[in-house]
């Protein structure tokens, strides 16, 4: 008996995937198909897969050509599989020519010529379509642009720069020379500018019509976060709070093993983002609008947003806060941050339990490794993920998903948009 193994991820089904399913069953008598998983799948950069991984193996099921259904999880896994079935033939597309060759010292390798005309990119691509403008700075500009790369379906409109430094980075076509412009030729806006300036940006936008993914703090008071939101309700526009850090694959890994009670109860998290303003891209006045929606992000996303007391330190400059430490005390536990434009310190994440502790290391905001520790050494485990474009494709992914599907789950809720907004003003004070 021969046996074919072959692999993919099988979103939206179409006569490309079941025509070289057939063939892979043509080589041989038995047929293994290995789908990879969701986690998997971030891991080597297809971010915006459109159905789960139990959607996905019934579309493979449903073509009755698979004798046997794999999921693929981890890398090298194909080794481990064919040694493990006594795999005689691997076979998949021939966009991967080459690419497998190295497994031809475990079995035979057979490249199929895919079907032209038909991907579950250009679908996606398709049913995906947005054209996002960019009002910011330049380095913002340049990061999110080239992230929008990476993200099916996603058209840059255009540059609305706040300087004219490195203008000449961009083509002609792209740089916008008034808002209106831009505005008008986008499906939506994406803002990272000054906070002073975002509710007028933002309201110009919604008046349009437009989705806003924002920068935090999205305002600089309550009030004018309320109209804002209650005009993106009315008009059944998206309104989204932009801090990468909450969709980046480590980050959110930390989240469910920390709300699994992996380390126990929760008792204390301290939370540090610190640069020297020549350092930081997103560098503004004050070192809260820098960073103290990052720092505060796995405080209010584990503790939650009601605590009981809350003391603020600043130390001011020129009417900004150069630096800010704010503690916070819940009903049985306590939390804290430390940020700092110009002031450096360790920018690290540490939340302790009743069993262990997680710990990040500087800069824990764009981590790809954190360890979970115990008192015994033995135990200790660490984690390390793959964190391409520090968490930005994957928020535009789910912004794009938000436009899409329009859910009400954003992964930064209302109440911690508004609590970061809240916050601020209590600072400025």
């Amino acid at each position: 008996m021969t046996t074919v193994i072959t692999y993919g991820t099988f979103d939206l089904m179409h006569r490309g995937h079941v025509r070289l399913l057939e063939r892979a069953k043509s080589l041989g008598d038995y047929l293994i198909v290995g789908v990879t998983s969701d986690n998997f799948d971030k891991e080597r950069g297809k971010i915006n897969v459109s159905q789960t991984l139990l959607e996905r193996v019934e579309n493979v099921k449903s073509t009755c050509l698979a004798d046997k259904i794999i999921v693929e999880e981890y890398e090298g896994q194909k080794i481990d599989d064919i040694i493990k079935y006594n795999v005689d033939i691997f076979t998949v597309g021939s966009d991967w020519e080459g690419k497998f060759d190295y497994l031809n010292e475990y079995c035979k390798v057979v490249y199929l010529d895919r079907t032209k005309g038909v991907s579950s990119t250009e679908i996606r691509s398709d049913n995906n379509a947005l054209t996002i403008g960019i009002i910011g700075n330049y380095n913002m500009a340049v990061k999110f642009a080239r992230e929008c790369n990476f993200v099916n379906g996603i058209t840059v409109s255009g540059v609305y720069l706040t300087d004219d430094r490195n203008k000449e980075m961009f083509d002609n076509d792209l740089i916008a020379d008034n808002l209106d412009t831009l505005i008008d030729k986008s499906d939506a806006i994406y803002i990272s500018t000054q906070p002073v300036n975002h509710y007028q940006e933002i309201k110009l936008a919604l008046q349009r019509n437009k989705h806003v993914l924002c920068e935090s703090p999205i305002t600089i008071n309550t009030e004018q976060l309320n109209e804002l939101l209650d005009l993106a309700n009315r008009k059944k526009l998206i309104l989204m709070d932009s801090i990468k850090t909450a969709h980046s694959i480590a980050y959110q890994r930390l989240l469910l093993l920390v709300k699994g009670r992996t380390i126990g109860d929760v008792i204390s998290i301290d939370s540090v983002c610190t640069s020297l303003k020549s350092a930081n891209p997103i560098s503004w006045d004050s070192s809260y609008d820098s960073w103290g929606p990052t720092a505060l992000l796995p405080i209010f996303q584990i503790f939650g947003t009601q605590y009981e007391d809350i003391s603020i330190f600043t130390k001011k400059e020129n009417g900004n806060d150069s630096f800010t430490k704010i503690a916070f005390k819940y009903h049985d536990s306590v939390a804290s941050i430390k940020v700092g434009n110009g002031i450096k310190s360790e920018g690290e994440l540490l939340i302790s339990g009743t069993k262990g502790y997680a710990y990040v290391p500087a800069p824990w905001w764009k981590a790809e490794y954190f360890e979970i520790r115990f008192e015994d050494q033995n135990e200790n485990k660490k984690y390390y993920f793959k964190n391409d474009g520090e968490g930005i494709r994957y928020e535009i992914v789910a912004f794009q998903d938000l436009i899409k599907n329009r859910t009400n789950y954003y992964y930064i809720s209302r109440n911690i948009s508004k609590k970061i907004v809240e916050l601020r003003e209590k600072v400025m004070e």
